[in-house]
């Protein structure tokens, strides 16, 4: 007979991972992750701090957690961008940068959590700066991509100066005028590619 108990468990563990998870990220977005406690999380999220433990072994493991999060939600879009431009590297680097642009010209953004959390935690070993620090190296990757599709002389030296520029706009969104990052963005990429074309 099959145990019914565990199976009829694992939707509400799930679902309670997902609840500490979503509540976490919120928080440590909006705060900062070494400003946040575990405790304010199980508040917030209306859990027992053991639900939190049993889930997430230490707040380190949740940073990272929150870090993933925030990798599937950054690179599903530019898995849907890349899908509708993959016969034009051109085409493809300018609808990049424009929903990044987008994204670092709204209102109330406080840039890529993965910077964010990389400033918080100067120790290379730490769990959370090693995600990051995979975020940004697959960015400089498929960045190369689109430059060796382009058949731009030094694509690596391109894909690394469009990975500044990037960066560069996620800690640059306080100054940005409205509308002003997406032109920004792409007026400095494409003296960057045409740098290399000369």
């Amino acid at each position: 007979m099959p145990n019914t108990a565990n199976a009829a468990d694992r939707p509400a563990n799930a679902d309670t991972r997902r609840r500490i998870l979503e509540t976490a990220s919120a928080l440590f977005y909006a705060r900062g992750v070494r400003a946040v406690g575990v405790d304010l999380v199980v508040e917030q999220a209306g859990v027992a701090k053991t639900s939190l433990y049993r889930h997430f072994r230490t707040k380190d493991d949740l940073i990272a957690a929150f870090l993933e999060r925030e990798d599937l939600d950054f690179w599903g879009a530019w898995d849907r961008v890349a899908r509708q431009h993959a016969d034009d590297a051109g085409a493809e680097l300018d609808a990049q940068l424009g929903w990044i642009g987008e994204r670092a010209g709204r209102a109330h953004y406080r840039g890529c959590p993965q910077i964010n959390v990389a400033a918080e935690f100067p120790e290379a070993d730490h769990p959370a700066r090693r995600v990051a620090a995979a975020h940004k190296r697959e960015m400089r990757r498929r960045l190369r991509g689109i430059a060796e599709r382009m058949d731009v002389a030094r694509a690596d030296a391109l894909a690394g100066q469009l990975a500044v520029l990037i960066n560069g706009a996620f800690v640059s969104a306080q100054i940005f005028e409205p509308d002003e990052a997406v032109p920004l963005l792409l007026a400095a990429a494409h003296a960057l590619v045409g740098a290399c074309r000369s």
